[in-house]
């Protein structure tokens, strides 16, 4: 299934689901155990995300492979530009086409750890545009990008983010996920400044049920501009402590949320799982 027919269908909106890849086996187990729990909520598709210097590249496409195999789930891999060669990425792509992924996520990519800005390998690409592209041009694949409502950390302004966005769109992007967010005015204004651009694939907001505070202070870091509200962190300062609080406090706010962005025209709901089901499926019970 392509999952830009998933959306064009006109159908009920499409609940998505995001993990990432293990580093060890109990991590492998928890994360299969994870994914048979939300199964039940009948998703329309899986994604797995590569490490920000591509270095769960392999593993990437391997687990993807064996989700949509073994689980019967549609799965889309995570491409990544940061320390990958165009051969690399190439021969990638063709391991998954032969086990039949139809779906990737095309993305620059973080710098590496440590690394005080982001460069090309070289004969690796600099965009993600240019990975999409490359993917548009050799490969029959539905492709997904990303895009950032408070605009991403390096952008000079939001509005160069569009225009960056535009080129990604241009070149073959079909769909767009949202980077995470909080705040559902600050996404449906950038909605509102993408359709003024001409961008008019579905964009789909990505949201993550936050289970504390640390998780919640953790976000804050690796989300550089993403606005926490005030009210939703006094909240989980009140919960410190108390599990179950805290998870009700962050199931309560994403469902909210959630429900907001539904009722409104959203064309479906992404959700980052972080490898685990509780919070995920509080949440859409409560819708």
């Amino acid at each position: 299934m392509r999952i830009a027919n998933l959306y064009s269908s006109g159908g009920a909106p499409v609940l998505s689901l995001e993990f990432f890849t293990p580093k060890n086996e109990a991590g492998r187990l928890a994360l299969f155990r994870a994914i048979e729990r939300l199964k039940a909520l009948q998703p329309g598709f899986v994604s797995i995300t590569c490490g920000a210097a591509g270095t769960t590249r392999e593993r990437t496409a391997d687990l993807a492979i064996e989700v949509q195999r073994e689980l019967g789930l549609t799965a889309m891999a995570h491409l990544v530009c940061t320390g990958t060669t165009r051969a690399e990425l190439d021969e990638t792509l063709h391991h998954m086409k032969d086990h039949g992924i139809e779906n990737v996520l095309a993305l620059r990519g973080d710098p590496p750890r440590g690394a005080t800005g982001w460069t090309p390998v070289e004969g690796g690409f600099r965009h993600a545009n240019e990975l999409t592209a490359f993917v548009r041009e050799h490969f029959s694949m539905s492709i997904g990008g990303a895009c950032y409502p408070e605009k991403h950390h390096e952008a000079p302004s939001l509005e160069a983010d569009i225009d960056n966005l535009k080129k990604k769109v241009d070149a073959g992007a079909e769909f767009l996920i949202t980077q995470l967010f909080f705040d559902n005015d600050a996404f449906w204004r950038f909605v509102e400044k993408v359709r003024a651009k001409g961008i008019d694939v579905p964009i789909v907001p990505g949201i993550m049920p936050v289970l504390n505070l640390a998780n919640l202070q953790r976000i804050a870091s690796l989300s550089p501009g993403t606005a926490i509200p005030p009210g939703l962190l006094r909240a989980f300062e009140k919960a410190e402590g108390d599990d179950e609080a805290s998870l009700e406090t962050g199931v309560d706010f994403a469902a909210e949320q959630c429900r907001a962005l539904l009722a409104n025209g959203a064309p479906g709901i992404h959700f980052y799982t972080l490898n685990r089901s509780k919070a995920t499926l509080q949440t859409v019970a409560a819708l």
